[in-house]
């Protein structure tokens, strides 16, 4: 299936806008700038598709189960062309792929069924789930097809239709896995719109759409659930976070090195959940700086569509900027970067793999998500201090504590403020867990049967038990 293929979307303007190459700074494709008022006959569609979808739940799994294989005979194309867009290794951009399949075809097979109420009443009281209408899905460029996933899955096998914006700087691969699925469903149940904004503030805002999704800033996640107010819409906010990786006295440093550097760099540090602080005892303090700094030195960074790239660029020139700004007050602040600290000195918005250390804890790089491959080393002299430190921010959304005695560091993480927990690994999700923040990392669950319900309102029905 050539890349260029597109999926049903309106764009009969003919605005186009640049798509630009991570790696290279430069332009190498268009997509369709879809304007604002072109919203009301894509939503008017939806919502006409939404009568026959809603109807026949077992045609519907079988559709998202065709889709799912379509999108995994798709790989070849996908791949690629998310590489090209996004910046991450050909490898990662593979495994998103599956990972996007995986999620269609989980939420396919979860079917909603009837629930009883007994409550001693002569009365047969059954609770019933309805979809909601159109949603409208926003994504993020960090891992566009995986979270477009996490979006229209749930929304679709819960028998609601969707209309997915995906950002501007990863608008392709996005278009070409509309083209994919819609291939395999009716027409108009699933439909992708491009553009810059105003376009997801119309979207958010559109009063056809009865359930906004969003992932991206705390600022914009905000506006979201504002526009969202005005049709007393739904809205389900994945808003980032600032997870902290805790080391208690009895890790295994060089064990854990490699996990907590990877679970930090990751698709260059441009992960909602990555480990983006890490809090280690005085006494291991510089044993740990040490190990993480010789991974980020050994990382081989490059054009994600190289082979032997372990960490690609990052994705977009603001977002570079914000990295190197970051990085550049925390030295200024009295921080040393033990592992790069600059920007590489090639085409495209590459930037060393960095490690941090003497970082007050006051500076924004420690206090703020950064979101790149930056990462701050601070000391601390109690596990009390640890975990108060690692409270002390206005982000949920993850956070893991490493050691030996596992009970110990249990009891460890469930001090922690945040949606989830990991012990001796991090940022690693089961298809069937629900994710979700506290604070300013979002509302709403995704994931799971919690997703699923979260796309779904009850209707309940009494019937006597005598005529």
């Amino acid at each position: 299936m050539p890349t260029s293929q597109p999926c049903r979307a309106p764009g009969t303007r003919g605005e186009r806008f640049a798509v630009l190459d991570p790696a290279t700074g430069e332009a190498f494709d268009t997509a369709p700038d879809q304007q604002p008022d072109e919203l009301d006959a894509v939503v008017s569609r939806a919502h006409g598709a939404w009568r026959n979808w809603r109807a026949d739940p077992a045609a519907r799994a079988a559709a998202l189960l065709a889709a799912a294989d379509a999108v995994e005979a798709a790989g070849a194309d996908l791949a690629p062309l998310l590489t090209r867009e996004q910046g991450k290794p050909l490898a990662e951009s593979y495994a998103e792929v599956a990972r996007t399949a995986a999620r269609i075809r989980y939420f396919a097979e979860l079917a909603p069924g009837p629930q009883p109420i007994r409550d001693g009443r002569p009365v047969r009281s059954e609770v019933r789930w309805r979809s909601l209408g159109p949603v409208g899905a926003i994504v993020p460029w960090n891992f566009p097809l995986q979270l477009a996933s996490a979006k229209f899955a749930p929304a679709l096998a819960a028998g609601n239709t969707v209309v997915l914006k995906p950002s501007p700087f990863t608008p392709l691969a996005t278009r070409l896995l509309g083209s994919v699925i819609s291939a395999v469903l009716p027409e108009d149940v699933l439909t992708v719109v491009t553009g810059h904004e105003p376009l997801g503030a119309r979207l958010a805002s559109h009063r056809g759409i009865r359930h906004v999704t969003f992932t991206g800033s705390v600022a914009t996640g905000r506006a979201v659930a504002a526009g969202a107010a005005a049709s007393l819409g739904r809205v389900t906010l994945e808003l980032g976070g600032n997870d902290a990786a805790v080391l208690l006295e009895d890790v295994d440093v060089e064990r854990a090195a490699d996990r907590l550097f990877w679970a930090a760099f990751r698709n260059c540090g441009q992960v909602c959940m990555a480990v983006k602080r890490v809090y280690a005892p005085s006494r291991l303090y510089a044993d740990v700086v040490e190990a993480l700094a010789q991974r980020a030195k050994t990382a081989v960074v490059g054009p994600g569509l190289d082979p032997g790239t372990q960490l690609g660029p990052v994705n977009n020139a603001p977002q570079l900027a914000r990295v190197e700004r970051y990085t550049a007050r925390a030295l200024a602040d009295g921080g040393r970067a033990v592992a790069g600290g600059h920007r590489l000195d090639r085409p495209g918005y590459f930037h060393a793999p960095t490690i941090l250390a003497d970082v007050p804890p006051s500076s924004p790089v420690v206090t703020e998500e950064q979101f790149g491959p930056v990462l701050p080393v601070l000391p601390y002299g109690s596990v009390d201090e640890a975990v108060e430190a690692a409270n002390d921010t206005g982000f949920g959304l993850g956070g893991s504590v490493w050691g030996t005695d596992l009970d110990r560091a249990e009891a460890v993480a469930g001090r922690l403020e945040c949606g989830t927990a990991w012990i001796n690994h991090h940022a690693e999700l089961s298809l069937a867990q629900p994710f979700a923040g506290i604070k300013d990392s979002g509302v709403g669950v995704a994931g799971g049967p919690w997703g699923l319900y979260g796309n779904l309102r009850p209707f309940v029905v009494h019937r006597p038990e005598e005529p």
